[in-house]
């Protein structure tokens, strides 16, 4: 029974991906199951050469980068106050604040940031800042829940009164002794940051300008031209996120690897 049914899982999540494969190298698919005509990779081409999709992949590029950096930056000393509050009561209410973003729709957000940037005080409604904000307000709760579970399993106050006792402040132990700990959870969460920006639609949709739209606010404009360069386009897309997932799995495997190590 339960292979029955992972079977029917596995179909039904393979099967939109496939079609979009066999969909890229078709020649033409109109109104058919399938596509006509052939193979061809001239969708591909078509992509490569496109010049609003290959200047919305590197906004995505630039966009993803820069959401990584502010993420780690920020996730950091926030995740570290967390664990280390006091109080279970703050440490809840902490956990209810960040993970808000997650629970509220992206397109609440993005409304928020629509009133706020298309006013006559704030005309900076699709400037690129505005778009890598909103995108680390939706994909910081992340890291933050990866670091924070990590601090949970790591035993820092003992470590930390150890190198206070021997003279240590602030500053010196969260460098030396936290940040250290961090970095294969700083590492994997990064990667998931990255892979839920390049992804980002709902927000980018409302958010971005002409001139920056990312790679899927001009993907979904393909799908109203022909089929088999949408579905090329979208693959290439699909890759992105099959890389990301890859990375992020390599690394999650070499944290466990180093952390079984030390241990």
């Amino acid at each position: 029974m339960a292979a029955a049914i992972t079977a029917l899982y596995l179909a039904y999540l393979l099967a939109p991906i496939l079609l979009l494969a066999v969909g890229s190298v078709g020649a033409a698919w109109s109104n058919t199951l399938l596509p006509t005509g052939g193979l061809t990779d001239r969708w591909y081409l078509q992509v490569w050469t496109d010049r609003s999709f290959g200047l919305a992949f590197w906004t995505s590029l630039q966009v993803a980068a820069a959401t990584v950096v502010l993420c780690a930056v920020l996730g950091a000393p926030l995740a570290y106050a967390v664990a280390s509050a006091a109080s279970r009561g703050v440490r809840l209410a902490a956990r209810i604040v960040y993970l808000l973003p997650v629970a509220a729709p992206p397109i609440v957000l993005a409304f928020g940031l629509m009133l706020v940037f298309s006013s006559d005080a704030l005309p900076y409604l699709g400037e690129t800042w505005v778009l890598v904000g909103g995108h680390v307000v939706l994909c910081l709760p992340y890291l933050l829940q990866a670091l924070v579970a990590d601090m949970r399993h790591m035993n820092l106050p003992a470590l930390e009164q150890a190198a206070e006792s021997l003279g240590g402040g602030f500053r010196r132990r969260f460098t030396d002794i936290v940040l250290p700990a961090l970095r294969h959870s700083l590492l994997t969460g990064s990667v998931m940051v990255a892979a839920l920006s390049i992804g980002e639609f709902q927000l980018s949709n409302l958010v971005a300008g002409f001139l920056n739209r990312t790679y899927p606010v001009v993907l979904l404009q393909a799908f109203y031209g022909a089929t088999g360069f949408a579905c090329a386009a979208t693959v290439v897309l699909l890759a992105l996120a099959l890389l990301a997932a890859a990375t992020g799995a390599v690394a999650a495997r070499g944290a466990a690897g180093a952390k079984a190590m030390a241990g």
